[in-house]
């Protein structure tokens, strides 16, 4: 039974591996996915002509979601303790995995065969097969865990303990399916996002009460620099030269220079623009307060606003 099960998963999964761009190919380019965490659906948002363009059905609370080049976006549901798994090909709910306390956000492996998933409520990072579709382990990490950076070559996570975090906890991934916790930083504020630059040399630090942004080394124990950030709580995104820092309570999308972290725009957003993401030639930053879904160029200029559901809460793109 056991062999007949990973079987039928692991055919269940194949199209979601190998359909990689195929609905936005058919749709005319890339897609947004929007989590609307209060009406249990995520959004398909078409960047070019900035619509609608279809509404995945989901369990309720669908908070956090995240895709990799390939494979199934991973949708986390905190209020249920569910994760799904969203057929890039077929924009369906897949699978939903259970077992969870309070699934917070996610990060996925380059190669897109293995996802890592925060767990708030249990304090550990759950490693998922995103080919069979199933939960492979999980391990403590410490109470709270929540926002995660994975570094480029996907050897290393950092993870923030909390919202307003008094710990970063970095983990080898030396063996991706057996995570181990390698040491502990005690940031200088209270600590919201964290992200590895595009090079991996550098981790970017946001806090979650503060005006205030580090930039670590990633070996690193203390910044190399701390800079002025607008309200906390920030989120941070990148390109090969910028990073993106969206502040919600601000209205603020502020694009640094990567370099030296100058800051060469300061962009006006929605109220409760959290999240924020840079792919496919565009940034893109949810408002949780009004529900629309922001779209900038990479110089940090309004394109276009679209309505998408009463709160946007987190946003991946496809293709």
């Amino acid at each position: 039974m056991r062999r007949r099960e990973l079987i039928a998963g692991g055919l269940a999964a194949a199209p979601a591996l190998l359909g990689g761009r195929a609905f936005a190919a058919r749709s005319g380019g890339p897609v947004a996915l929007v989590t609307a965490d209060q009406e249990a659906h995520v959004a398909v948002v078409a960047l070019g002509g900035g619509r609608v363009r279809r509404r995945i059905a989901t369990r309720a609370d669908p908070r956090s979601i995240e895709a990799g080049a390939r494979g199934p976006a991973v949708v986390g549901h905190s209020g249920e303790g569910a994760v799904s798994l969203i057929d890039r090909s077929e924009l369906r709910v897949r699978r939903v995995l259970g077992g969870f306390q309070t699934p917070r956000y996610t990060a996925i492996a380059p190669d897109a065969r293995l996802a890592y998933v925060t767990d708030g409520g249990t304090g550990e990072l759950a490693v998922l097969d995103l080919v069979r579709g199933r939960v492979l382990r999980r391990v403590e990490v410490g109470a709270a865990a929540r926002h995660l950076g994975l570094s480029p070559d996907g050897r290393t996570l950092w993870i923030a303990l909390g919202s307003t975090a008094a710990t970063i906890v970095v983990v080898s991934l030396a063996d991706p399916e057996h995570p181990r916790v390698t040491r502990r930083i005690a940031p200088p504020f209270g600590v919201h996002d964290v992200a590895f630059s595009p090079s991996g040399r550098r981790v970017w630090v946001t806090a979650g009460r503060e005006r205030r942004l580090a930039v670590y080394t990633a070996s690193g124990e203390r910044p190399l620099r701390v800079l002025d950030a607008a309200d906390a709580p920030q989120h941070v995104s990148f390109d090969h030269a910028r990073a993106f820092v969206t502040s919600g309570d601000g209205r603020s999308l502020r694009v640094h220079e990567l370099s030296d972290g100058r800051v060469r725009r300061d962009a006006r957003v929605p109220l409760g623009s959290y999240n924020v993401l840079r792919r496919a030639g565009v940034v893109v930053t949810p408002s949780l307060a009004l529900g629309t879904l922001t779209i900038l160029d990479p110089a940090g200029r309004e394109l276009r606003r679209v309505p998408v559901a009463r709160a946007a809460h987190d946003v991946t793109i496809l293709g």
